[in-house]
């Protein structure tokens, strides 16, 4: 019988919406300047190129409702509002014909970001995590399942932080769509039951502060409620 040291972690999952059950995360990948008007706020070449990713790890992942601890070592948190695919089958080389088979459902996350720490890491050509997957930093809503809503390619994409609007982009300027993000994915990673993708965000990242309470939507998909404490 296998015995661990000590009791292993609690499995992070997300919360199904009209459900009781929890969809168990596996890892959450996230895909970097996936708007063309962000890549440009933050003085990238718009155009289409092939598409990167980083990870944030899945204990990071923090429920609608839930107040994010303003994390340390950072003067500068920026909110980045996207839409989160969630995949209920894996693969590797997924056709792009075929990859919406994998999709479960679909949620609203945040991408918090210490850019500061990110801007040293990038100056610097070190790796992103620092920057991106400390405590806390992916929040995601309830997940609507595709079965349901489809899967959605257009809809507008918003946050609002103390009822001021900070982040309006759609799902149709998506650099790369959800099948194409997928596909290209599974050349790097078999995919596995589990996984979220966070899928870019648009123009409009800025930082935020103790006390502000923050409202993204994606048409169509959800909403997600956070409180900076």
């Amino acid at each position: 019988m296998t015995s661990y040291v000590f009791p292993p972690p609690q499995q992070p999952a997300v919360a199904v919406l009209g459900t009781s059950s929890l969809f168990p995360a596996r890892r959450v990948y996230c895909v970097g300047r996936n708007y063309a008007a962000h890549a440009v706020e933050m003085g990238h070449d718009p155009n289409r190129e092939p598409p990167f990713f980083f990870m944030k790890t899945p204990d990071a992942l923090l429920p609608d409702g839930a107040t994010f601890p303003y994390p340390t070592e950072t003067s500068d948190v920026h909110h980045e509002i996207e839409m989160v695919v969630a995949l209920e089958k894996g693969g590797r080389d997924v056709p792009e014909a075929d990859a919406l088979d994998l999709v479960f459902g679909y949620g609203v996350g945040i991408d918090f970001t210490r850019r500061d720490l990110q801007a040293e890491a990038k100056k610097l050509a070190r790796p992103w995590e620092v920057g991106k997957a400390f405590d806390h930093a992916a929040p995601c809503g309830p997940l609507a399942r595709a079965a349901e809503i489809g899967h959605p390619a257009k809809g507008a994409v918003t946050l609002d932080v103390n009822d001021e609007r900070r982040q309006t982009g759609d799902l149709d300027q998506l650099i790369w769509t959800v099948p194409e993000m997928i596909a290209y994915l599974s050349r790097l990673f078999e995919l596995a039951p589990g996984d979220l993708i966070f899928t870019g965000t648009p123009a409009g990242v800025g930082p935020v502060a103790r006390g502000d309470r923050l409202h993204g939507r994606v048409e169509g998909v959800g909403e997600l409620r956070v409180t900076v404490g």
